[in-house]
């Protein structure tokens, strides 16, 4: 079959919910990927960024080949060996006590909501508790995520969402104070809002919700599905700012192609929160899921990807800071690590840049009201930074 047909064959048969980019991708190697006719790409979107650890990572690659030869699933019924090391393995990384392991960021913040609520219901009892969410925030699409998920226009069609949801601006310490009252019993926010439109949280805005939940035993609630897993440098990107969540979501790079997510609790809310009958899921940290986190973590170590990340990421900002000073229609660049936005004024539409990009060969993706969005593997080196600005600036220089 040819590329046409590959596509066509797809939009017959697969419920049209994406607008996809007219590519059909048959391989990747390292921080490249290949479609049906050959053509090569730079990848700077590493699949919405899953991919950190590059494509055809051989030691990632025999350890879910031997997986497969060993056993797929059990069910959550009884024990197994990869559970046991992804656990421990992601416990130790991120500081928090208890994971349960899921099928995706989706379900992770599922999972995060219950435990919330269900820690309020054993205070009192009562089941009007609040959550305070955040403004241009996104945290999935099933119905209780995306009633946490501060976009108006893709709750409306699926109204009424759940209840009890209200949502201050993100940076903005006041707002999410005229948003408190007595039957607030969490609040969650991206550590840095991804779909938005790549805005890092302050420091003092992240410790002052810290310290209110600490004085009101409010649950902090920290997604960081997409800003996490070494992205912006520490492993998690809560760690650069003095402060612990109560509850945390995880996904995407986590399994770096696996379909795996998780949510993690500290102590306290693991104490307190869900317990056997409360929560459950029959595929959520099956071997081959767990093999792949516990063999992503260990290359995390054996690679020292943060200290990568930490080392690269200047030279990424300054190649993007120049770029800006070349094309007017780029107003700002702003992001935290390998997590960047470039910010396009209304004479430059991001969905057109991101196809003239692909047709130079680079693969970038789009976020919030006309932002380039860069989430590239986290294994990228200068010269890949250096190949990405030229197709930049030839695309730019176009447009």
């Amino acid at each position: 079959m040819n590329t046409q047909e590959y596509i066509d064959l797809t939009e017959e048969n697969v419920l049209h919910t994406y607008n996809r980019f007219p590519v059909v991708f048959a391989r990747g190697e390292g921080v490249r990927l290949y479609d049906t006719d050959g053509k090569e790409y730079l990848d700077f979107a590493a699949g919405i960024a899953v991919y950190a650890l590059g494509y055809g990572n051989k030691a990632y690659n025999e350890a879910l080949k031997d997986q497969v030869d060993r056993i797929l699933h059990t069910s959550n019924l009884y024990y197994n060996v990869p559970l046991a090391e992804a656990s421990a393995a992601l416990t130790r990384a991120s500081g928090m006590s208890k994971v349960f392991f899921t099928n995706s960021g989706t379900e992770a913040v599922e999972g995060a909501i219950k435990a919330a609520r269900k820690y309020a219901w054993l205070k009192d009892g009562k089941n009007d508790h609040e959550i305070i969410a955040m403004q241009h925030s996104f945290h999935g699409r099933s119905m209780g995520a995306l009633s946490v998920t501060g976009h108006e226009s893709y709750q409306t069609p699926f109204r009424p969402m759940i209840g009890g949801i209200r949502f201050a601006d993100f940076n903005d310490i006041d707002s999410v104070r005229a948003q408190l009252s007595d039957r607030t019993c969490a609040i969650i926010l991206e550590t840095v809002q991804g779909e938005g439109g790549i805005y890092p949280a302050e420091a003092a805005f992240l410790q002052e919700i810290r310290s209110i939940c600490d004085e009101r035993d409010i649950l902090l609630i920290l997604d960081e599905i997409q800003c996490g897993m070494g992205r912006t440098g520490a492993m998690f990107a809560f760690q650069d700012y003095g402060i612990t969540p109560d509850i945390m979501t995880a996904a995407k790079a986590l399994g770096c192609g696996v379909p795996v997510g998780a949510f993690l609790l500290n102590e306290k809310t693991a104490a307190r929160s869900l317990v056997p009958g409360d929560h459950g899921t029959t595929y959520g940290g099956n071997p081959l899921a767990a093999r792949a986190v516990a063999e992503v973590l260990r290359l995390y170590e054996e690679l020292d990807i943060t200290g990568h990340v930490r080392a690269i990421a200047p030279y990424l900002e300054k190649r993007l800071d120049e770029l800006t000073g070349r094309h007017a229609c780029i107003t700002e660049r702003r992001g935290k690590g390998l997590m960047q936005g470039l910010q396009l004024d209304a004479s430059c539409r991001v969905g057109d840049i991101c196809a003239k990009a692909l047709k130079n060969g680079l693969v970038v993706i789009s976020a919030g009201e006309n932002v380039l969005r860069l989430v590239p593997p986290l294994v990228i080196t200068e010269s890949d930074i250096d190949e990405m600005t030229e197709k930049l600036d030839r695309v730019f220089g176009e447009s």
